[in-house]
């Protein structure tokens, strides 16, 4: 090599040179015109690189279409883009009725969970049930590949009459589950059953908070006073929410004029006053209770919450989901969406009953880790924030950031939870052998008019239930006759709902299932105890 240019006499003003130009060049490509450097300029900085220098051709909007979506879950678990494709599919649910599996979904992570599966639905029809994870779809492994909302709904619904197999994690098998779901029109009535339970008590079973729930529920409720009510159970289980408004309407019928119902708060929220009861309602001297468990989110969670922290009636069940996040859903001018977090929900004596998802929280896995800790079973293992703690109305104590806790705790029905029971419910069993026998008995069973009727139709209990072992072993479930004498009720229980639902609609089937139902029966003693008298205290 050359001596001379081995001194940096001559090469150095060569490389400042260079890191000259190249600091130009920098300067141009990666600083915005003030100078400053920031994210969006980097980002802007990043795009154009790749424009210019990728080895092969690329769409630089397609890339940043896939990246909203990482965008918007970095905020919340409930913020999500909706790419234009998908917006008219999503926003079915609640307005309007569409061929699909009969599921409402999120996704978490990268686990496509199930919020509530639609009563009388496909999916409702073999078996599946809300928290369940899709873990595969047409054999195809969707949990862990971050697929877009738009990839799942694209994945699940389809032509009327096609299949759709699906794999479930399910919390009570180890293995996954395989199902086949026949895709059909979606039910999209709010109120799957309004009835009499007593000579007193009218019930209402709501599964969504869409928009026509409020009028759906206020007819039933006239309906159901004109049988005779003077109190009423309001069954909110499985409920996953939808609108705010449906909720607000609904606390309104119940309580007395100025109360709060529910506020909202958030950084560039507008401070408003809490909206609040007219004194219009209906209902203002019917005692009521409010069922919920732990699906229960949402809209479900601020009607729950007015009625429990005005002392206006009892909560009972199992500590709710812990959704209290305001979305709105702002459309962008090429037929996109973005439903964006603004503010949280505030239940009237302050608490937000949104849980937590800060950093390092398994937010996805809740539910899951509630039913390892025995939550669902024992309700000392619920460990609420002492430092959330509220007084309602009348200066009960209520905490906040994990939902709402019931004033009457109901487990989980373990009376009969074998692993024979578990066996035939994860395989779907007990709704295919329902549908089989409904078919071979429909000429017979189809002249009941009432569910009473339908009963006296059906064979004694310990022949139904033969009937079924012999089926579940056909389909490969053995005999293990100890454990089917524990699962004894809970099974001919749910065979007569099933079959009472095929025949005589959703409302037959609660009123089957309600018979031996221990959160409803809790419902009617607290009535019949006084114990939801109004004002409640302490």
């Amino acid at each position: 090599m050359n001596k001379r240019l081995k001194s940096p006499a001559v090469w150095m003003p060569l490389v400042i040179a260079v890191a000259l130009v190249g600091g130009m060049w920098i300067g141009k490509t990666f600083f915005n015109s003030s100078g400053s450097w920031n994210s969006r300029t980097k980002l802007d900085a990043i795009m154009r690189l790749i424009e210019r220098n990728y080895v092969d051709d690329i769409d630089t909007d397609s890339l940043l279409e896939q990246s909203f979506a990482d965008i918007m879950s970095g905020l919340d678990p409930h913020s999500v883009y909706i790419p234009a494709s998908d917006l008219r599919s999503v926003n079915e649910e609640l307005e309007g009725s569409f061929s699909g599996i009969g599921i409402t979904f999120n996704m978490i992570g990268d686990t496509i969970n199930v919020l509530e599966v639609i009563s009388g639905g496909p999916s409702d029809k073999v078996g599946l049930m809300p928290g369940d994870r899709i873990v595969t779809i047409n054999d195809t492994v969707a949990s862990g590949r971050k697929w877009s909302n738009s990839k799942v709904m694209n994945s699940l619904r389809g032509p009327k009459n096609s299949v759709v197999r699906l794999g479930i994690k399910r919390a009570t098998a180890s293995n996954l589950l395989p199902y086949e779901v026949t895709r059909g029109d979606i039910p999209v009535a709010s109120v799957d059953a309004a009835y009499m339970i007593d000579d007193k008590t009218g019930y209402l079973k709501i599964n969504k908070f869409g928009a026509q729930t409020y009028s759906e529920f206020l007819n039933s409720m006239v309906e159901l006073s004109a049988d005779g009510a003077s109190r009423f159970i309001i069954d909110l289980r499985g409920n996953g929410g939808g609108f705010m408004e449906p909720a607000v309407l609904m606390a309104n019928e119940f309580l007395s004029t100025d109360l709060p119902i529910v506020s909202m708060k958030g950084e560039h929220y507008p401070e408003k006053a809490p909206l609040g009861s007219d004194g219009s309602g209906a209902f203002k001297e019917s005692e009521v209770v409010v069922l919920l468990d732990e699906v229960s989110a949402s809209a479900s969670e601020i009607f729950a919450g007015a009625i429990q922290d005005n002392d206006r009636g009892l909560i009972v069940g199992r500590r709710s989901f812990g959704k209290g996040l305001v979305q709105n859903q702002l459309q962008l001018p090429d037929s996109s969406a973005v439903r964006l977090t603004v503010a949280r929900y505030y239940t009237p004596s302050g608490r937000c009953i949104q849980k937590t998802y800060a950093p390092g929280t398994d937010y996805e896995r809740d539910l899951l880790t509630r039913y390892e800790h025995g939550e669902y079973y024992n309700a000392d293992s619920i460990k609420f924030d002492k430092n959330l703690k509220f007084n309602t109305l009348h200066g009960r104590t209520v905490y906040g950031g994990g939902g709402i806790m019931p004033d009457i705790f109901v487990p989980n029905d373990t009376i009969g939870l074998t692993t024979y029971y578990l066996n035939v419910v994860n395989g779907g069993l007990i709704q295919k052998y329902t549908f089989d026998y409904t078919d071979r008995n429909r000429q017979r069973l189809a002249k009941s008019k009432t569910t009473p009727e339908l009963m006296e139709l059906l064979p004694d209990d310990d022949s139904l239930l033969q009937d079924f072992v012999s089926y579940a072993a056909r389909s490969g479930v053995a005999p293990r006759w100890y454990y089917i004498n524990l699962s004894r009720g809970l099974l001919v229980s749910s065979i007569k709902a099933m079959i009472a639902r095929n025949i005589l609609g959703s409302r037959s089937y609660y009123e089957v299932l309600n018979e031996t139902d221990q959160t409803v029966m809790s419902a009617l003693n607290a009535l019949n105890d006084g114990k939801a008298a109004f004002p409640l205290t302490q």
